[in-house]
């Protein structure tokens, strides 16, 4: 049975399900719970499966095709776009997080009314580019501003022609031109810190009080994010959401060219430096500092460059280090068949 494009399905999936040998009928996960998933096989779907994961990883917004006896995940579809950032607890040091899957854009939402953040913008702009969708930022709470432009010309200083939205789930301000990235049954996936408004947005772009939204408090505006889990909803006309709990820390994974799209600006100037081993210090022709000089390039910017580069360099070591020892733990192997280890 052909998947359901309605909900969410294309080519780039169809692709990838034929090259596989097209095995079974792929749903999509809406949901995961201690080891187990939900999953949807169309898009009104009242009666989801509910199988296990059993030695794999799986994302909400993943395809997967059960086992022949329905108990559990018996593959994934490969994926068009994951939003990916390092495990935050100790002890998955080396675990990838996928917070969601085959997403098509990638909000990016900080609240007006508190100190605008370049620098966790920066970090979740290198992310949404590695995903491989598109990033889209959103200033929520509008409504309780008199002026959003200050805040928003901060953040678009580091965007990067990134659509910078202003919205408002109480008031529903700029929910239609958040909604109209859907079009085409695309998904989108809301991400920030927790308080920022995102599950009122959610409700809003909804239609509906799906998600729980906490108290706020006066002296800072900002609310209890109440989502605890991951979860694939259904957008009002067409299109889907996947709505994730507040992200505390934003911890790169291994990146692609998330780091050059989300400082463009930077690897620009720096291609213009008289050596090209430029350390971007104390170097004559430095193009790098000579913007800085001018006001052109914040000097913070470059920082925060530098800090992420250095945070990568020493995730991709840790990373050796590991596939080294865990290579030695390996026990040798033996160098033919049904002969019987030594003996002495």
């Amino acid at each position: 049975m052909t998947p359901d494009r309605e909900l969410g399905w294309n080519d780039a999936l169809e692709a990838s399900w034929q090259s596989i040998g097209a095995p079974g009928e792929p749903g999509r996960v809406s949901r995961i719970d201690r080891g187990w998933s939900t999953v949807m096989r169309h898009a009104r779907d009242d009666q989801p499966l509910r199988i296990r994961n059993l030695y794999v990883d799986v994302a909400v917004g993943d395809w997967v095709v059960p086992s022949d006896d329905g108990e559990q995940v018996a593959h994934i579809v490969e994926r068009t776009s994951a939003f990916t950032r390092r495990a935050s607890h100790e002890g998955d040091r080396f675990e990838a997080d996928v917070l969601a899957a085959n997403i098509d854009a990638v909000f990016l939402v900080h609240a007006l009314g508190a100190p605008p953040n370049q620098r966790r913008l920066e970090r979740e702009l290198v992310l949404a580019y590695d995903s491989g969708a598109e990033p889209v930022v959103v200033l929520t709470k509008v409504d309780l501003v008199i002026d959003a432009e200050p805040t928003r010309s901060e953040l678009e200083a580091v965007a990067l022609g990134v659509p910078v939205l202003v919205a408002s789930g109480l008031e529903h301000i700029g929910i239609d031109r958040i909604r109209a990235y859907a079009a085409g049954n695309r998904t989108l996936a809301f991400l920030g810190a927790s308080g920022v408004g995102k599950s009122t947005l959610v409700n809003a772009l909804l239609d509906d009080e799906v998600m729980d939204t906490g108290e706020v408090r006066y002296a800072d505006q900002r609310g209890r994010h109440t989502t605890v889990a991951s979860q694939l909803l259904r957008l009002p006309g067409e299109g889907w959401l996947i709505d994730t709990p507040g992200v505390r820390a934003v911890s790169l994974w291994l990146s692609g060219d998330g780091i050059e799209r989300a400082f463009a600006d930077v690897f620009d100037l720096m291609d213009h430096c008289r050596f090209r081993d430029c350390k971007h210090d104390q170097e004559p022709g430095c193009a790098v500092q000579a913007a800085i000089e001018r006001g052109e390039l914040a000097p913070e910017r470059l920082t925060s460059l530098e800090r992420l580069v250095a945070e990568e360099a020493a995730l991709e070591a840790e990373q050796e280090r590991y596939v080294r020892r865990a290579d030695r733990r390996r026990p040798p192997r033996r160098s033919g068949r049904g002969q019987s280890p030594p003996t002495g």
